[in-house]
């Protein structure tokens, strides 16, 4: 019986040519996705562009983060299509703070329950992804994510590295110049090992979804050592986020935006979509 009436109650809008009644579920069901994969690429790269191309498969995606933020008043109507530069960066950040947030976490870039809030009756978030909690791993802090990543490099070497430095570290290092502050990162001494075995640790890093380079002491106030910053880690620091997006672009992520000295590795690609294969 109970199927009968709704379907009549359907026939009946019908014919009176208004609306039939969408249940609450059936609204929520209808709220479009906002994936936190692509809004989070596309955070990191679309700053560090010259021009206003758009990371490829976020276009979707950011353009529903920016219709919210402008409903909220935080970004321009002309700032609304689907390209995550500076100034939405700038209203992302403003969003964080309203909310409470401070420091890292009111850097710009996309959290899972930043976005989640932001959208709000208007989308749902998908492709979530997660930094997790703080680990030690062979002596530094890291988070979960980091060091899932770091042990898949390591299993791929056949050696485990040693690390100089962590994440999480502010006040750190001077000439980290802030990398360090939030999480993804991690630097790694290459004390006895060759040439080819530096540029090898390097490239696999890269392969398993970090941004990756040796450092030398011509570049800086350091000693030779690799950095490495995981691409996508909802913790980067400003300038870590800085690096990815450089990273992306064939740049060295220093200071001075050089070409990327490190091996090539095609497609560049974050820990997730390595993992998908």
């Amino acid at each position: 019986m109970l199927r009968k009436v709704v379907t009549l109650t359907a026939l009946a809008a019908a014919a009176l040519g208004v609306a039939a009644p969408v249940s609450a579920g059936a609204a929520t069901q209808a709220l479009p996705a906002a994936s936190m994969e692509a809004v989070l690429k596309a955070a990191q790269i679309d700053p560090r562009r010259a021009d206003s191309t758009q990371t490829p498969g976020a276009h979707d995606s950011v353009l529903l983060v920016e219709q919210a933020l402008q409903a909220k008043g935080l970004l321009d109507a002309k700032y609304v299509d689907g390209y995550f530069g500076t100034t939405t960066i700038t209203g992302y950040a403003k969003y964080q703070k309203s909310l409470g947030y401070t420091g890292i976490d009111a850097s710009g870039l996309p959290g899972r329950t930043s976005l989640e809030k932001l959208g709000d009756g208007r989308y749902t978030v998908t492709a979530v992804i997660a930094a997790g909690s703080h680990v030690t791993y062979h002596g530094v802090t890291l988070n979960t994510r980091t060091k899932t990543m770091l042990v898949a490099a390591e299993g791929l070497l056949g050696r485990q590295l040693s690390l100089t430095q962590g994440s999480y570290n502010p006040g750190g290092v001077d000439a980290s110049a802030g990398t360090h502050d939030g999480g993804g990162t991690f630097d790694v001494s290459v004390a006895g090992l060759s040439t080819a075995t530096r540029t090898s640790v390097v490239k696999t890093l890269r392969q398993v979804g970090f941004a990756a380079w040796l450092r030398t002491p011509e570049q800086a106030d350091w000693g030779y050592h690799i950095h490495a910053v995981a691409i996508s880690d909802p913790d980067l620091s400003s300038g870590a986020q800085h690096q990815t997006g450089d990273y992306y672009l064939g740049l060295n992520g220093l200071a001075g935006r050089g070409a990327d000295d490190g091996p090539a590795v095609n497609p560049k690609q974050t820990w997730e979509e390595y993992q998908r294969g």
